[in-house]
């Protein structure tokens, strides 16, 4: 069933977030948000919004808080982004905004023409910096995990794109005919619940298009790709990049002397084609996207080839975040990452098939030696599983030494051959006698903190 989001929180779930966060409070980090995810043992807190630099701290220190306190309770907490094929998988959200120091919110449209102008022009270089750096975007999220979840209905596509607002989209294609930079006024609006019984509600004036990886949210811009093992820091950091390439584009264009509507307008015609408020589920958005000539590097691999780029040394290079070596640097880690992260996975399979699957499966054939009739597919089914190891194997042992072409081929040869066993194991689980399978079901990993 499809209830498990509006469904009580199993007890022994609710008695760990609930520790959870009396243990972030002590530590300065009240926790706003506690409830189910859509998938099965899936859930969800959120830490009152901070200063970046303060509120990635936190969520590292919360990862390892949920950990040991999970441990005490006799439970696991999966930080990967897709531990169960065929369900949702998880991710964090970075709610990500800029100001001054002074509290003025460049992401909140506000209620005078000094406010509203900063708004406009404030998505005017954060459309640049998408637009623009928009390889590198995608790089902040890039990593064996997140592979397994960007681009399913769950997640944002791996196109990175910028969601203003249907509202404010209009605007921009006002701005970008002549019109003047005041010409859009946030105004909440009431939203209908669906049902006659119950009154309209307060929403906000554009709608969240949780189908976007970058949609705007009343104050706020939401970085909905990072990955739920990631900490914040990089992807946050990366979010700052492009926004201040934005800024240091419209400061330079200013200096020529032009006049800030006109810097504006160009800005936002030159970057049109980042601006999307469809539905970036949608089949049709891939095809669209390649039109526009934005990139959908959807494999890790695909993205961190950019990653180092002239134009990204260039502004690194610019606003004094890192030196051409340390980008240099900063991809090698990356793909060391990735590369051991496979190798990793893969090996752990093998000795998984050789030490527990294969040898359940003998002895679940010995039950039926004297019972053919019954024996129905196993033989086949249990054969595929060690041809599909040895394959493994085989494919393992011709991964190259160059570390680009080490994550291709992970990516390309080994992971495909890894899913297809896979496959033959997850009909295993429905054949082998109960108890007899040597790793918890998948029932028992969904259900039993209900237990």
């Amino acid at each position: 069933m499809d209830l498990n989001y509006f469904g009580p929180v199993p007890d022994r779930v609710e008695r760990l977030m609930v520790i959870l966060k009396e243990e972030m409070l002590k530590m300065g980090s009240p926790m706003a948000v506690r409830h189910n995810e859509v998938a099965p043992a899936q859930h969800e807190m959120c830490p009152i919004y901070s200063v970046c630099n303060a509120s990635a701290d936190s969520n590292a220190l919360f990862m390892e808080i949920a950990n040991r306190e999970a441990g005490r309770l006799g439970l696991q907490v999966l930080f990967h982004e897709k531990p169960f094929a065929g369900i949702n998988g998880s991710g964090k959200h970075a709610n990500w905004s800029m100001g001054t120091d002074t509290g003025l919110n460049f992401f909140h449209p506000g209620k005078d023409d000094e406010s509203r102008t900063i708004y406009t022009t404030a998505i005017a270089c954060l459309a640049h910096g998408l637009c623009q750096y928009n390889e590198l975007m995608r790089c902040a999220v890039a990593h064996a995990g997140n592979d397994h979840r960007l681009g399913a209905q769950e997640a944002p596509p791996a196109i990175i794109s910028l969601y203003p607002g249907q509202g404010f989209e209009a605007h921009v294609d006002s701005i970008i005919a002549g019109g003047a930079l005041l010409g859009y006024k946030a105004e909440k609006k009431m939203q209908s619940t669906g049902c006659k019984a119950s009154m309209a509600v307060e929403a906000n004036s554009e709608d969240r298009n949780r189908t976007a990886p970058f949609p705007h949210c009343g104050n706020r811009f939401e970085f909905r790709a990072v990955g739920s093992s990631q900490n914040c820091s990089f992807p946050v950091m990366i979010c700052n990049v492009v926004m201040a390439g934005g800024m240091a584009h419209l400061a330079d264009q200013l200096a020529t002397g032009k006049k800030l509507r006109d810097c504006v307008a160009e800005m936002y015609k030159t970057n049109r084609h980042v601006i999307f408020t469809g539905n970036g589920y949608s089949t049709e958005w891939p095809e669209e996207a390649k039109k526009r000539g934005l990139p959908n590097l959807n494999t890790t691999p695909k993205a961190l080839a950019t990653f180092n780029s002239a134009k990204n040394k260039a502004i690194f290079k610019k606003l004094k975040v890192y030196e051409a070596d340390e980008t240099d640097a900063r991809a090698e880690v990356m793909y060391e990452n990735y590369n051991t992260t496979l190798a990793i996975e893969a090996k752990t399979m093998i000795h998984m098939m050789e030490t527990g699957i294969l040898p359940a499966c003998a002895k679940d054939l010995q039950k039926y030696t004297n019972c053919k009739a019954l024996v129905g597919d196993r033989e086949q089914v249990y054969g595929s599983i060690m041809a599909g190891t040895q394959k493994l194997k085989e494919v393992l042992s011709k991964v190259p030494h160059s570390i680009q072409e080490e994550a291709t081929y992970y990516c390309d040869v080994v992971k495909p051959q890894m899913v297809a066993l896979r496959e033959v194991v997850d009909t295993t689980e429905g054949l082998l006698e109960s108890g007899l399978y040597p790793y918890p079901t998948y029932e028992t990993l969904l259900y039993s903190h209900h237990h």
